[in-house]
């Protein structure tokens, strides 16, 4: 593992791909000034930035003001592309059929004893009765998953971006891998919580496959993507970019499959490698 300090990026970065929590927010959920003057020195050195991160769209007002030239952010783990300067409409959706959704809550409810659900649909969150309320979605129904995810079911109509799956005992590690052995071929299971709370999409999408579809769009290639990320819903995308930092505060399979580290989100590690990067640029056009 290289350090911020030793890694350069072998081939001039055209996009910043960065997951929030964790990663360029601070622990109180603010974006420093330093890395609000970063983001926006990239931009305006010609660097796409993306937000790409396991929030709904909903959620994404902490940095909607950050978002300059196209306005869109990778959302709940790859499953939507919003417009965050269209109030977060979504463009792009990669739903979980709710069948599958059905197959996975039976499933794991086998193979893990005491695990409760949430349902996130485009247009909301519904939960279990078990499950922990949501107090930033105060209109949420509650009921058995089964009803939840019923064709007549309210909001049926919506498509499932995430089923999201919460233990109260189990490792949160273990329970990861426990699910995926139980339910990997129907679906794609992380997890961005310190807590043990699953996050499952439809098969093949991930931050790093909706990623990968957005920088197609725009000709761009993976060696010119430089991506930062700390939990195990970033390891795709950390191992598919051609340059990536993990924080120093990041899970170990962060860590494993980064080709770099920077220090941690308090201390605004995303910033310093955009800066980096920015300097090292004005070098080689200076001819210094």
């Amino acid at each position: 593992m290289t350090t911020v300090f030793e890694q350069s990026a072998p081939v001039a970065p055209r996009l910043i791909a960065t997951d929030l929590d964790g990663t360029l927010l601070r622990d109180d959920k603010t974006v420093s000034d330093r890395t609000v003057r970063a983001l926006a020195a990239a931009e305006a050195a010609g660097i796409e930035v993306f937000f790409v991160t396991g929030r709904p769209a909903r959620w994404m007002d902490v940095v909607s003001d950050h978002v300059h030239g196209h306005g869109l952010a990778i959302c709940a783990n790859g499953a939507a592309v919003a417009d965050l300067h269209a109030g977060g409409r979504l463009l792009k959706v990669r739903g979980l059929e709710r069948a599958t959704a059905l197959e996975v809550v039976h499933t794991l409810r086998a193979a893990a004893p005491g695990t409760s659900f949430a349902v996130e649909l485009t247009t909301g969150i519904h939960y279990e009765p078990a499950y922990p309320p949501f107090h930033l979605d105060p209109g949420a129904t509650v009921a058995a998953a089964e009803k939840l995810l019923h064709e007549e079911a309210p909001d049926a109509g919506a498509p499932v971006l995430k089923l999201l799956a919460r233990h109260g005992e189990l490792d949160p590690d273990a329970f990861l891998s426990l699910a995926r052995a139980a339910a990997g071929e129907r679906a794609t299971f992380t997890r961005s919580s310190p807590t043990s709370l699953l996050e499952i999409s439809g098969a093949g999408v991930s931050k790093a496959s909706t990623l990968e579809l957005c920088c197609a769009e725009r000709g761009i290639a993976a060696a010119e993507v430089v991506a930062f990320g700390d939990m195990p819903n970033d390891v795709e995308m950390l191992s598919w970019a051609g340059s990536s930092y993990a924080m120093a505060n990041a899970h170990p399979a962060a860590l494993s499959a980064a080709s770099g580290r920077t220090v941690t989100n308090n201390e605004d590690g995303v910033a310093v490698v955009i800066e980096r990067i920015l300097a090292e640029r004005a070098g080689t056009l200076t001819g210094s």
